[in-house]
């Protein structure tokens, strides 16, 4: 396995032992979600697919970030009409299913927030381990949009009673006010959360990577792609309301709000 660092546009990559892939998420302030970064996420998973090295994957955010994912970026929806969000999620589609069929084991050490697109993203990891603190949302209601993904994907992680009642109100729940929900296999103190990550990480890497690639994509098979097909069906009904009074008047109080 190569031993230099190297960066994927906002992801750093670092090679460890055993054959674990370190994965930094790192784009100022909040770790946003743009075009860009679904384009990333489909060329990690590129090279996954070329490297029989790689056993595992932690996916994690630096330290001082001020979230694992703060959700979509709204720069990308202000002025936005239908055609040209039908536009993006077709780019999206391409790139974020590449994402969730690597056939390597994926931990989530989310030691932040993770907002809207960012529960999908600790969604298609295989496990979770969560800072307590870190809150967990999918607001997608105010912004005047339809979640799409962060809906239908969660509700294979997040019982459908608790899902509903955030997509319903949009509110933040910290880790382990969701904890008893089995959303997440491990919630520890913030400064744990790399260090157990990285220990699960070995433990998958250590089996034989033959069987563990099957025993991944066999997973894969058993989930199904109903929750794509309602993806895909909530990506159009979101689009009707691009430009309308909501849609625009969340998104602008979002980016009007400091630090943003």
């Amino acid at each position: 396995m190569p031993t230099d660092p190297r960066q994927i546009g906002s992801f750093a990559l670092e090679w460890l032992d055993q054959g674990v892939l370190k994965i930094v998420f790192s784009r100022p302030p909040v770790n946003a979600v743009s075009l860009s970064v679904y384009e990333d996420l489909g060329q990690i998973a590129a090279l996954v697919e070329d490297n029989d090295a790689v056993k595992a994957l932690v996916l994690t955010a630096p330290s001082f970030a001020r979230a694992w994912c703060g959700g979509a970026d709204l720069n990308d929806f202000k002025g936005i009409d239908k055609a040209r969000r039908l536009e993006r999620y077709a780019f999206i589609n391409e790139q974020l299913p590449r994402f969730h069929a690597i056939d390597r084991p994926i931990i989530a050490a989310i030691n932040g927030a993770a907002i809207g697109v960012g529960m999908v993203l600790a969604s298609l990891c295989d496990f979770r381990v969560a800072a307590e603190d870190a809150a967990f949302s999918l607001p997608e209601i105010d912004y005047g949009l339809l979640s799409g993904c962060a809906g239908r994907f969660v509700a294979l992680r997040l019982p459908e009673p608790k899902l509903r009642e955030m997509l319903y109100t949009g509110r933040k729940f910290t880790a382990r006010e969701i904890e008893s929900t089995g959303f997440f296999n491990y919630v520890v103190p913030k400064d744990e959360v790399l260090t157990k990550a990285l220990e699960l990480a070995g433990q998958v890497a250590a089996k034989d990577s033959a069987i563990m690639r099957a025993r991944k994509r066999n997973s894969l098979s058993l989930e199904g792609t109903e929750w794509f097909d309602a993806y895909v069906t909530a990506q159009r009904t979101s689009a009707r309301f691009a430009g309308s009074e909501a849609s625009r008047k969340g998104v602008d109080a979002v980016l009007g709000r400091p630090g943003i």
